[in-house]
């Protein structure tokens, strides 16, 4: 009689099987290091790990899985609620190097075993109630064995590059260790005689998301890579129709054939448009508000097809960029309550009912309209991102510091050159006055108010010790000493200058004041000014003005001074990467090749704000919306699907993932696109 397995009894065997599992990966890591010799360099850095290897990666695998048992995911870490910089977590290029790292172990396993985490991803699913698998549910998935690898590999002084490719030697041996453990937790189904239950639970759902169990296995999905064409579909269209149609008896009910051709309607003309806008219409991924949405413009669709001979015969046309933009932003959104979906609709509301209303609809008319959806979705990331723009506005213009720093002091020797100057005051403008308008320019912006404010004091100091002409000129200098002496205290305290540090050089300009007051020249004739003091050496991070220190060395010494929150827990398990385009991993993984520079360089320049990406970012797939891009597209910021969520990248970072393949533009797999290539196929392959 077969028995029923408790809801705890394979994470209770897992917890068992920490122990062993470590240390067979132990053992089988230091085969593997010692049978290739590629590997030998890598051996000093395993030694270091070795040692504590077993117990760091049980504890932290013993750790997710007793989170799992409690219902929790493993993996979530509530996001900091902060607008500063404090509340965010910049990705950059090690980071992304850990991501691919973690991404490339996750996969092995999954490949490894993907029948039976289909099987076992149904069963927590039915346990759940909810009708279909999905990823984060699955609290045995090995996205949480790659996790615990990597915390056991980072518990060492290692290298980022180190520890990736320790990581990747480790992914064939963990993935055939977990591929034991899932079997012998399939047998235990097998067992309890639900395992035929747990292959087809969620199987009858038409939702297209069912078997988001087996997207992460599969990676980046593949998608046809010829694509079908409007010209090509109606060329099959005519086929069909003009088929001879035989003769046969009906019963009084008769069902017509979905490939049969419409009567008495035109080949090529509204009976391909009606064909292929049924089929945008049939994508399931198409929650019902977007469906209705679309169905309302069909009206204006099939009026403009009448005057507009190449809406069928160019799928660049505005028309199909337009229902492209509005059904790849609906589709990211995983709720039809959403509330940014809600607003995104209620605006095409508008917009639909002007096409709709159209005497004659022109494709300059659905140009318009898409340029105003364009507007709205940008409006609205930017809007998502207003609490953390400023901050990271300044982050990229710190990596700048350097460079504007020799800038200003490069202008400031100039300006003070045979100006009546104190030793004291000529090296405090040269050094720390410098760095009050640099701080002004990071804080604020380099043509800020307070950035011209703080180089205007320059001029205000050396205005002040011009020898008063009469005493009308010593009189309006008394007046205006105060404010000045006020705004050099100021700019002192902006950047927190020591006392120590500020009062020689105020003492001394104070000192000329009282002079110039008495009627004596500000600059006693007898004392000479020292020689100007070298300018500081170039540090080990940059060879000079010529080649400042990067972007990625700067931002990485800011983030080591904080300790924050990583948002990571982002609502993407509901995207099917099995059916999202293929990234060219290829045109970009060259790093030294001139046309994969290129090719880099292109995909950066066409990111734009609003658009939406699925990528690995903090050992996860996530989906967001780039919400802000850097001047210097430097910096990006993106918002998840929950607004709260927001992770910061750097561009080095971003290449990393596109090298690798683990980010792709929702967009690319275009809604029209799709229902071309279906319909090609259901009409004769």
């Amino acid at each position: 009689m077969p028995f029923s397995p408790h809801p705890h009894q394979l994470l209770d065997h897992a917890l068992t099987e920490a122990g062993p599992l470590a240390r067979d990966l132990l053992n089988s890591m230091q085969d593997e290091l010692d049978a290739q010799p590629q590997h030998y360099p890598l051996r000093e850095g395993w030694r270091k790990v070795r040692a504590h290897f077993v117990t760091d990666f049980e504890g932290k695998l013993i750790e997710l899985l007793q989170a799992g048992r409690r219902g929790e995911d493993p993996l979530h870490r509530a996001p900091a609620q902060l607008g500063g910089l404090e509340s965010l977590s910049l990705v950059d290029e090690q980071q992304a190097l850990q991501d691919v790292a973690i991404a490339h172990v996750t996969k092995a396993a999954e490949e490894t075993s993907r029948a039976e985490l289909h099987q076992i991803g149904n069963f927590f699913a039915a346990l759940r109630g909810i009708a279909r698998a999905r990823e984060r549910d699955n609290p045995l998935r090995p996205a949480l064995f790659a996790h615990a690898l990597h915390h056991a590999l980072a518990s060492s002084p290692l290298g980022a590059q180190a520890q990736y490719e320790l990581m990747r030697i480790a992914s064939a041996p963990l993935a055939r260790a977990l591929n034991r453990l899932y079997v012998q937790a399939c047998a235990t189904l097998r067992a309890a005689d639900i395992s035929d239950m747990v292959a087809s639970h969620g199987r009858a759902q038409t939702d297209p998301l069912a078997h988001q169990r087996l997207a992460a296995a599969r990676g980046i999905g593949m998608r046809p890579t010829n694509h079908g064409t409007l010209d090509g579909l109606s060329r099959r269209v005519d086929a069909v129709n003009s088929r001879p149609q035989g003769l046969v008896s009906h019963g009084p009910v008769t069902q017509r054939d979905p490939l049969a051709p419409a009567p008495f309607v035109r080949s090529t003309g509204p009976d391909m448009l009606s064909r292929l806008y049924d089929q945008i219409l049939a994508d399931p991924r198409l929650l019902p508000p977007l469906k209705a949405l679309l169905a309302r413009l069909q009206i204006a669709v099939v009026r403009l097809a009448r005057s507009d001979a190449m809406l069928l015969r160019r799928q660049d046309h505005p028309t199909w960029a337009l229902l492209n933009r509005v059904a790849a932003h609906g589709m990211v959104f995983e709720r039809a309550d959403d509330p940014r979906l809600v607003e995104f609709l209620r605006f095409m509301e508008g917009e639909a009912l002007l096409l709709v209303d159209a005497p004659t609809p022109t494709a300059l008319l659905f140009q318009q309209v898409l340029a105003r959806v364009d507007a709205h979705i940008d409006q609205q990331a930017r809007q998502s991102s207003e609490r953390n723009a400023v901050a990271l506005a300044a982050l990229e213009r710190e990596q700048l510091r350097s460079d504007w720093r020799e800038l200003i002091r490069e202008q400031i020797d100039h300006q003070i050159s045979g100006a009546p100057l104190g030793p004291r005051m000529h090296r405090f403008l040269q050094t720390a006055w410098v760095d009050v308008i640099v701080a002004a320019m990071v804080r604020h912006g380099r043509d800020s108010r307070e950035a011209h404010a703080a180089m205007e004091i320059v001029d205000g100091v050396l205005d002040s010790l011009t020898t008063p002409r009469d005493l009308a000129d010593r009189e309006a200098l008394r007046m205006r000493l105060p404010v000045l002496i006020e705004s050099l205290v100021s700019g002192c305290d902006s950047i927190q200058l020591s006392e120590a540090k500020r009062e020689p050089a105020l003492s001394e300009l104070m000192g000329q004041h009282a002079r110039l007051l008495r009627g004596l020249p500000a600059l006693d004739p007898a004392e000479r000014r020292p020689a100007a003091p070298p300018a500081a050496a170039p540090s080990a991070g940059a060879a000079g003005s010529a080649a400042p220190a990067s972007a990625d060395e700067i931002v990485r010494r800011l983030m080591e001074e904080r300790d924050s929150q990583i948002p990571s827990h982002w609502l993407s398990a509901d995207v099917d990467r099995g059916e999202l385009p293929t990234v060219p991993v290829q045109l970009y993984n060259e790093h030294d090749s001139p046309d994969a520079r290129a090719a880099l360089q292109r995909w950066i320049d066409s990111l734009q704000i609003g658009r939406w990406f699925h990528l690995f970012i903090q050992g996860d797939w996530h989906t967001a919306q780039i919400a802000w891009i850097s001047e210097g597209r430097q910096f990006l910021l993106f918002v998840g699907r929950d607004s709260d969520e927001r992770l910061p990248l750097t561009r080095r970072a971003l290449e990393a993932l596109l090298s690798n393949g683990l980010i792709t533009a929702l967009e690319d797999d275009n809604v029209v696109q799709r229902a071309v290539d279906t319909l090609m196929s259901d009409l004769g392959g």
